[in-house]
């Protein structure tokens, strides 16, 4: 080899050693009029959240926006039990867990070691010959059943139009034949394994014939079952592995390592217009399911703990093009309107007139009856300890809001939080 291609080899193998300047910036704080943000925004921003936590809306939490890859707003406010929020705590995201579940899912999809039409039996075989709820005798909780007309598919499950429901969200005869079978369960199991909760739930009735309905329930946690019996690996595994280390993300677990407890935040709950800790209203037990590992149990719907940081690395993924994670056509077709392929009864879909729903996400539509400021493709969720994110393509946008709130009562917190996000620019 002649010496100057030699030196022109090992200056390209140099180089491409070297962190990119645009790696290197990724997601690091900027002003928010850097980024398009008018020149008041942050105050009026802070100025919300410190009146909703002077007001007890919220006790406090963590809040994120970053937009071109930059972070423009990373803030905390308030208390709980006389211990602050703080930027590098950690939260119980719940039903966030969804959206991590969903790209697990995409990416055996992508590899073709997944088809997202196929019956859910394929993979798991308890799911062959499901039955759906048909007659309930409210005396008694006995009921009837008729056969499946069709089995459930993957794509019912990321849809939520399975007829797997949540049994504790729906008070009567769901919740009756749920706990029939002892499945009230979301977070974790002291006893069971994940292949044990899944094989159970396969024999609970549906609550309708799949794709009659959006009926939102556990599907995520089906699917993480799924994830492990296609990869081999226990899905905290896969996640570490496939997800977590990807894109950079050491603080998100099913279960906390024990040097990680005291960065938990307490979860709150309101009595007589204050905010308590659960664990001084001796309700600790119920939320401390991070600290209760190791287990052989992964609510792949709703087990997740993450910092806000580490969220957004993940959402940041995404809203750029799927990075590592997940390639063009798979991130299209996961951030699509997959209802009408699913179902026609769109006026069951809780979410209102503008929205839809793609392959885990809520999705926006640019419809005449659109009331959200966010834009057009904006794929979102929430979770239930009063977490939420979105996901906007087409301002290269991304939001994560953290508190920790047993029964949210805050009527519209968010929406006009949004409001303010959308007219700060």
């Amino acid at each position: 080899m002649k010496p100057h291609y030699l030196l022109l080899s090992f200056l390209l193998i140099f180089s491409s050693c070297q962190p990119k300047e645009n790696e290197s910036a990724w997601l690091s704080p900027t002003d928010p009029p850097a980024q398009g943000f008018s020149q008041s925004f942050e105050n009026s921003f802070d100025s919300y959240i410190q009146k909703a936590v002077s007001d007890t809306v919220i006790p406090g939490g963590t809040f994120l926006i970053a937009r071109n890859g930059h972070i423009v707003y990373e803030k905390s406010f308030g208390e709980i039990a006389g211990r602050p929020f703080k930027n590098d705590d950690l939260y119980r995201l719940a039903s966030m867990t969804k959206a991590v579940t969903s790209v697990a899912m995409m990416q055996l999809v992508e590899q073709g070691k997944v088809n997202l039409d196929a019956p859910v039996y394929e993979y798991i075989p308890a799911f062959k010959n499901q039955v759906v709820l048909d007659e309930f005798n409210p005396a008694d909780s006995s009921y009837t059943t008729v056969p499946v007309e069709k089995p459930v598919t993957i794509r019912n499950l990321m849809t939520h139009t399975s007829g797997i429901v949540y049994g504790s969200f729906n008070p009567g005869k769901l919740m009756a034949v749920y706990e029939k079978f002892d499945m009230n369960v979301g977070f974790s199991h002291e006893e069971w394994t994940t292949e044990e909760w899944i094989n159970r739930l396969a024999e609970v009735p549906l609550a309708h014939q799949p794709g009659a309905r959006f009926s939102y329930g556990l599907n995520m946690d089906v699917m993480g079952r799924i994830v492990e019996v296609i990869s081999g690996q226990k899905l905290d595994q896969y996640f570490k592995e496939h997800i977590f280390d990807v894109v950079g993300m050491p603080d998100t677990y099913f279960y906390l390592p024990e040097s990680k407890f005291n960065r938990l935040a307490p979860v709150a709950i309101k009595v007589n217009g204050a905010y308590q800790s659960a664990d001084n209203l001796g309700m600790g037990a119920l939320v401390d399911y991070p600290k209760q590992g190791p287990r052989d149990f992964f609510a792949g719907g709703a087990g997740l703990t993450s910092s806000i940081i580490d969220y957004t690395k993940f959402i940041e993924t995404l809203v750029e093009g799927g990075g590592q994670l997940l390639g063009k056509e798979a991130m299209a077709e996961m951030t699509k309107d997959q209802l009408p392929i699913v179902i026609n009864d769109y006026e069951n879909y809780p979410k209102g007139s503008d929205g839809s729903f793609a392959l885990g996400f809520q999705l926006y539509q640019d419809k005449p009856t659109k009331k959200s400021p966010k834009s057009p493709g904006t794929y979102e969720w929430s979770g239930y300890f009063n977490t939420q994110f979105f996901i906007d393509p087409q301002e290269q946008m991304v939001f994560v809001g953290m508190t920790q709130i047993g029964d949210f009562q805050g009527g519209n917190f968010w929406n006009e939080m949004y409001e303010l996000i959308y007219d700060g620019f």
